[in-house]
């Protein structure tokens, strides 16, 4: 991805394998400044993961294949090395994909170099995809961050944005703020600012006003777990999203690798939902909202049902939600996604 350092306009990736330690932007510091988390061992992996160091389910999927050949190398005890990672998050499936994938090539540095390359590869191939449902002009919502910084580079939902500029198209993307970590407001906003795409933040509560005004052509999101009908996990807050583009005839569409899809659950009722620490939502900058003794709800995600769904934007082609059987046998097919 493209970022400005000092003026000075560099290219660099959200995760990867130096060594013999596993490097990440630490997200968590964004827009503010760019600063780089190292990991040395297996429980600096589950700290990234966990405390979103790193986040977005393919990322989250390559940081766990590079901290498991990490591991490897560094002779941990992998049972335990691979309990401990796969605990850090239980909603992106990636984790767990990239895991059993890890497991199934010995843990080898190669195996998690290929990992990175091929979620790289196949998520510039959604962005194509992505590219052929966005005219000039269009306006576009998207919901939290599923940009490079979600996955290593290009992104699952910013990806048909950043080729769509590219190829000369012009167009405006509404932010979700996306509360309570505010990863619009800050990383998916930075990531358009370093791309030169036009945008502005918004309150995650005013999505329905431009909808309603006509104001958004399309929205496009990320998800972090796809059931076999297509209910899928994302951010919270992306439901009410879904619901009120159908409401108001707006095209919602889900970008996301094959790796995000769980065909072995039936539905969106089997997807684990995250629940995180109440001061994520009871804290801003140090500063309590809300009454001392008050508490918090802090679901981290929420399901959506795929009958919201207008599309699947993946890296073998859309499919709508009644074709994910056709879909399903193309990931079946698929050497690397077995």
């Amino acid at each position: 991805m493209k970022v400005n350092i000092n003026g000075e306009s560099r290219s660099i990736l959200a995760v990867w394998y130096e060594d013999n330690q596993v490097k990440l932007i630490d997200q968590r510091k964004i827009p503010e400044s760019i600063e780089i988390y190292t990991a040395n061992n297996s429980d600096d992996i589950y700290y990234a993961i966990k405390n979103m160091v790193v986040r977005g389910a393919p990322a989250i999927g390559v940081t766990a294949a590079y901290g498991l050949a990490m591991a490897f190398k560094n002779k941990e005890d992998m049972d335990k090395s691979v309990k401990t990672i796969s605990s850090s998050r239980p909603t992106a499936y990636d984790l767990f994909k990239a895991i059993d994938y890890m497991k199934s090539n010995k843990f080898s540095e190669s195996a998690a170099r290929r990992y990175a390359l091929e979620i790289t590869e196949r998520s510039r191939k959604i962005g194509e995809y992505g590219n052929s449902l966005i005219k000039s002009d269009d306006r576009i919502l998207t919901h939290c961050n599923a940009g490079a910084l979600a996955v290593v580079d290009w992104g699952t939902a910013l990806a048909p944005m950043r080729i769509a500029h590219d190829s000369g198209k012009k167009i405006f993307v509404y932010v979700d703020e996306t509360r309570p970590r505010l990863q619009g407001a800050k990383l998916t906003a930075w990531e358009l600012q370093q791309e030169g795409i036009d945008y502005s933040i918004i309150a995650d509560n005013a999505a329905g006003h431009f909808m309603k005004n006509k104001d958004i052509d399309l929205a496009i999101v990320g998800a972090d777990r796809i059931a076999a009908n297509g209910d899928f996990a994302n951010k919270i807050g992306t439901y009410e999203k879904a619901v009120l583009a159908k409401v108001n005839n707006i095209p919602f569409y889900v970008a996301a690798p094959g790796s995000t899809f769980d065909f072995s659950l039936k539905s969106g009722d089997g997807i684990p939902i995250e629940e995180r620490d109440e001061n994520e939502v009871l804290m801003v900058n140090n500063s309590r909202l809300g009454p001392v003794e008050g508490h918090a709800k802090n679901p981290a995600f929420d399901v959506t049902p795929h009958e919201y769904v207008t599309a699947f934007i993946t890296e073998y082609g859309i499919f709508r939600p009644e074709e994910l059987k056709k879909l399903y046998n193309l990931i079946q097919d698929d050497l690397f996604m077995r």
